[in-house]
């Protein structure tokens, strides 16, 4: 073999490791950017530790506050994986909570079991009730804010079930898993896509100070009332909130302190999957808005401070018509208790 031959040989050996090494590093970039994409869909919800997730929209205050949780609810088949169990011979409601038990932890924040003593009529599970089943119902939630549920979880989930099934001599009756998974990725794409709060401020002359006796005047005229978390809130006939305001700088008003309050600024939020008729209600809130800047002789501005005109909020009014065609597509109403569960 020539030097010449050896040289050639040499060259090629290397170009051939180099190709291979920038497929490799290629090939590991591309599961990497694969993994970030997916993480947030596919994890497990409980076991894993996501980061603080990123909403669309109009961004909430500085400032958060308790957000109510929902009461307790039934399986729904809209927002949960919904596994049916029917029984020969009914067995006591205690001996399934017994059969439970092992698992009730793991699955206490997303899982919902309920039974039907006549097959029509269904209540959640609850110690000390002396009923017996004829079915039942066993549901994991699928997706919340926090993301979708995990394909491990819901294998788990479906197990437990399988044994509670087993020791209770039930059948079993269960979706098919990898509809569910994708079913939970639409419904996780749903709630990043809904903005979660519209807010604005209204804001006084530069060096001026709105009077806690006036917004007090003003919020109980309009019908607001002041809740446990120092806001003013406007209430439905079944004790939901519209929209609320309350100081911009987050400080809670009380009953005792309203009239001597001094606020700088006041932030009126309608959180959107929690008021009811989203459009409406905001509707309502942007009335009231004007109200209470023309009252205070202040003035209405986004979180940047700058003027919020008709056009502005005709464009709002037009975003949330089509979140309301987004729900009613899922059949989901906002302020209702499956809403309440979706975007816990």
């Amino acid at each position: 073999m020539t030097e010449l031959q050896l040289a050639l040989l040499v060259i090629g050996a290397l170009v051939v490791a180099g190709v291979f090494a920038y497929n490799r590093l290629q090939e590991r970039g591309a599961r990497r950017a694969a993994e970030r994409a997916f993480r947030s869909s596919a994890g497990d919800a409980l076991l894993d530790d996501p980061g603080p997730r990123r909403e669309p929209g109009v961004s909430p205050p500085a400032t958060d506050r308790p957000v109510p949780q929902p009461q307790a609810a039934l399986p729904d088949a809209r927002i949960d994986y919904v596994v049916e169990l029917s029984f020969a011979t009914p067995p006591a409601v205690g001996a399934l909570l017994e059969h439970w038990r092992p698992f009730a932890h793991r699955y206490a924040k997303r899982a919902r079991l309920a039974y039907s003593s006549d097959g029509t009529q269904w209540q959640r599970l609850a110690p000390g009730d002396g009923r017996h089943a004829l079915a039942l119902q066993a549901g994991l939630q699928l997706a919340t804010r926090e993301g979708a549920v995990g394909e491990a979880e819901l294998i788990e989930f479906r197990a437990a079930v399988e044994t509670l099934a087993a020791a209770s001599g039930a059948n079993v009756s269960a979706p098919e898993m990898r509809q569910a998974i994708e079913r939970a990725r639409e419904l996780d794409r749903f709630c990043a896509d809904i903005p979660l709060q519209v807010f604005f401020h209204v804001m006084p002359e530069p060096g001026v100070r709105f009077a806690g006796t006036a917004v007090r005047r003003i919020a109980e005229a309009a019908g607001l009332t002041l809740a446990e978390d120092g806001r003013f809130a406007l209430l439905d006939d079944a004790g939901r909130v519209l929209f609320s305001f309350g100081a911009r700088d987050g400080a809670g008003f009380t009953a005792g302190g309203i009239d001597t309050a001094a606020p700088a600024g006041l932030s009126i939020t309608l959180d959107v999957p929690r008021a009811p008729g989203a459009q409406r209600t905001f509707q309502a809130m942007a009335g009231f808005a004007r109200q209470l800047a023309a009252e205070l002789g202040g003035s209405l501005v986004d979180d940047n401070d700058h003027a919020l005109e008709e056009r502005s909020l005709a464009v709002i009014d037009a975003q949330l018509g089509a979140v309301h065609a987004a729900f009613a597509d899922r059949d989901i109403e906002p302020g209702s208790d499956v809403a309440l569960r979706l975007f816990s």
